[in-house]
């Protein structure tokens, strides 16, 4: 199959997806999925009733959420996305922010804070939630710029790693991680967009840099997790784990930095990053991307899980639109196969909510709708639609042109 076949039907997925974030999925987490008391956002939905879930509130799910309602908001999304973001980002600054300008880690139902424990994973959420309702709250931008470059100050003073990057926590700890870092970079790109700041580029910059130097095996180009005080991969199993969807998440980062610094040699490791991913990180049966193999590419975890679906549909997007003929196809057909993954996730009924886990027997998990994936769905979503929107490379237009 050429182009325009695949074109045609990504562009009705994105129609059909579109349609399904918009008309069932926001209104569903919107309602039951947010406290009425306070606007904070909780942690699932549970597919029986259905109704909402109540348990401890995580540090990464608030800015997650804030972050989901913008996005929708940005795609057309009719309901009071402002209103909503407003209400949940304070009650995330009064709740999660502390004394240090960090983030906590969890904090109860009722608004005590149960776990100050320094995570830098919810740091790279709050930077990315700030930057994202900055972007669209002009009343508050000034407000938010000073509380991400508060936090911004105190990871540079107090978790910095003497090589690159940062710490895990104050005294250092082990692992170090690389995916905090991807998140890291997500935010300061993000960062970068709206601010005159030339502190987020340079986080972005050395974050990516050490990407390439470090989490990236030079042997053979995959990313690995978890590192030792030298960045070099955990001496112990953990130093083997590769998990396809951040070898796609990873591919898309790597692309996005490659094209504004022109760096042709992001761009090579983004290629084979997502062809390690493809080739080895697809279930053949099941055709879903698992959740982790070793570095050998054997299968380590075959359960499936929701969001590497959608960085497997970003990442495809990413290289079709900067590929052609035959390479171009290949990624074309890559991401269709990606969106029909994804969509086998996604529920009708109830509307709106989504099974997270698959396992090797070909059966979803039966449990809670996570909030935490809805982060990944609208990304992905908004990669698809801004692709086939006016002016998208996928576009009937682009493609006339």
């Amino acid at each position: 199959m050429g182009d325009d076949g695949h074109i045609a039907w990504l562009c009705a997925a994105s129609d059909r997806s579109t349609r399904w974030l918009l008309d069932d999925a926001m209104p569903q987490w919107t309602r039951l999925g947010v406290d009425p008391t306070d606007g904070a956002f909780l942690e699932a939905i549970d597919c029986a009733g259905p109704h909402a879930v109540i348990a401890p509130r995580r540090g990464r799910v608030q800015p997650r959420q804030i972050y989901s309602v913008i996005a929708a908001g940005r795609l057309g999304w009719n309901g009071d996305w402002a209103a909503i973001a407003n209400r949940a980002l304070d009650w995330y600054l009064d709740h999660f922010r502390l004394d240090d300008a960090t983030f906590a880690d969890l904090v109860a139902s009722d608004g005590s804070l149960l776990d100050a424990r320094f995570d830098l994973y919810n740091q790279a959420f709050a930077l990315f939630a700030l930057a994202h309702a900055a972007a669209v709250l002009p009343d508050r931008r000034s407000e938010l710029e000073t509380v991400a470059r508060a936090l911004l100050d105190r990871l540079e003073t107090l978790y910095r790693h003497p090589q690159a990057g940062f710490e895990e926590s104050c005294p250092p700890s082990l692992p170090l991680r690389a995916n905090p870092h991807m998140h890291l970079l997500e935010a300061a790109l993000a960062w970068e967009d709206i601010s005159g700041d030339t502190a987020w580029s340079r986080v972005a910059d050395e974050i990516m840099e050490l990407a390439l130097a470090r989490f990236v095996d030079p042997q053979t180009g995959a990313l690995k997790e978890f590192f030792a005080r030298d960045w070099h991969p955990m001496a112990d199993d953990s130093g083997r784990q590769v998990e396809p969807g951040h070898q796609f998440e990873w591919a898309w980062l790597a692309l996005l930095w490659s094209q504004r610094r022109k760096r042709a040699d992001a761009a090579i490791a983004a290629r084979r990053l997502f062809a390690i991913g493809e080739t080895w990180g697809i279930c053949p049966g099941r055709k879903v991307a698992v959740l982790e193999l070793n570095d050998d590419f054997s299968p380590r975890v075959p359960i499936a899980r929701l969001w590497a679906q959608t960085e497997w549909v970003k990442a495809s997007l990413a290289l079709a639109c900067v590929s052609s003929g035959a390479e171009r196809v290949h990624y074309l057909a890559s991401a269709r196969q990606a969106v029909a993954a994804l969509e086998r996730f996604l529920l009708d009924s109830p509307s709106g909510l989504w099974r997270d886990k698959l396992g090797e027997d070909g059966r979803f998990v039966n449990e809670p709708s996570p909030a935490s994936s809805l982060y990944h769905i609208v990304c992905a979503i908004s990669e698809l639609n801004g692709a086939c929107a006016t002016g998208g490379f996928l576009s009937r237009d682009s493609v006339r042109a």
